[in-house]
């Protein structure tokens, strides 16, 4: 069985898919190299990574149905969905491109999860889902019923959608 990583040649996605490699576990890793973070830094992870035999790399968008089918064709058992369109700022003038993504791509991978039998996933959210919470630190059992951008409410979405 193997681990899908989403958003795997990312800071966060490099590091788990190392240490995943590291403990024998093989790896798919989906990322589309978005510009919003340098994609080199992104591509030279990624060609780290492939020197490993247990990894493979799938580069493309989470909302692709066709991909995701040939993602989970191998058996994966488990998925680490780090993909994600970043940025607040960037949310404010584009707000459906982040729902799209964000909602919609998690709901696909969701719907791959159903339709392959993968029933474990770890989801990561955002802080940004907290607001203005005048609760600091907040925690996870915090409402976060009032985000402050497009970004932070579709992650929210996101969230609400694992549930």
């Amino acid at each position: 069985a193997a681990v899908l990583v989403t958003g795997g040649a990312g800071f966060i996605g490099f590091h788990a898919c190392k240490r995943l490699l590291d403990r024998g576990r093989r790896v798919l890793c989906i990322d589309n190299f978005d510009t919003y973070y340098d994609p080199s830094i992104k591509r030279a992870n990624a060609a780290e990574l492939k020197q490993h035999p247990q990894f493979q790399l799938l580069e493309g968008d989470i909302r692709d149905r066709d991909l995701l089918s040939r993602a989970f064709e191998p058996g994966v058992d488990r998925v680490l969905h780090l993909a994600a369109r970043a940025g607040v700022r960037p949310s404010i003038a584009n707000p459906q491109l982040y729902f799209d993504v964000n909602v919609g791509g998690t709901l696909e991978i969701l719907e791959a999860m159903r339709r392959h039998g993968c029933r474990k996933l770890v989801f990561a959210s955002s802080s940004s889902v907290y607001g203005n919470s005048p609760r600091v630190p907040f925690t996870e059992d915090d409402t976060a019923a009032e985000p402050i951008s497009p970004y932070a409410a579709s992650k929210r979405a996101a969230e609400l959608l694992c549930y």
